[in-house]
């Protein structure tokens, strides 16, 4: 899980998807609870990195369903991504993370 939090390549399942917008949840409660207004450069510093996860997370779900990451820019979509099942089999973006997992336990 996370392998490459960052990239905007390849595929999740929807577990890590959950767990990484539960994880971006979080750390904007966070970061909204300890800072003031008066260091709101200091929030920029601390979300930036939180948004890139939350993105790169949001694209590869997507990836996992055959679409483009710019489809989580789709309202209620993302809420869509915690339900839907992803492809079976390989896609256009990767190889099926399920399979993957099942592979990785069998070794």
């Amino acid at each position: 899980m996370f392998k490459d939090a960052f990239s905007f390549n390849g595929r999740i399942r929807r577990k890590e998807y959950i767990v990484s917008q539960l994880l971006y949840y979080v750390g904007l409660l966070i970061i909204s609870f300890f800072v003031s207004e008066a260091d709101m450069p200091i929030v920029g510093f601390l979300f930036l990195p939180l948004a890139w996860f939350s993105l790169a997370q949001g694209a590869k779900r997507c990836h996992d369903r055959d679409n483009t990451g710019f489809f989580q820019i789709i309202p209620f979509y993302s809420i869509w991504m915690f339900f839907a099942p992803g492809d079976n089999g390989p896609n256009s973006f990767g190889p099926d993370p399920k399979q993957t997992a099942m592979e990785m336990h069998l070794i």
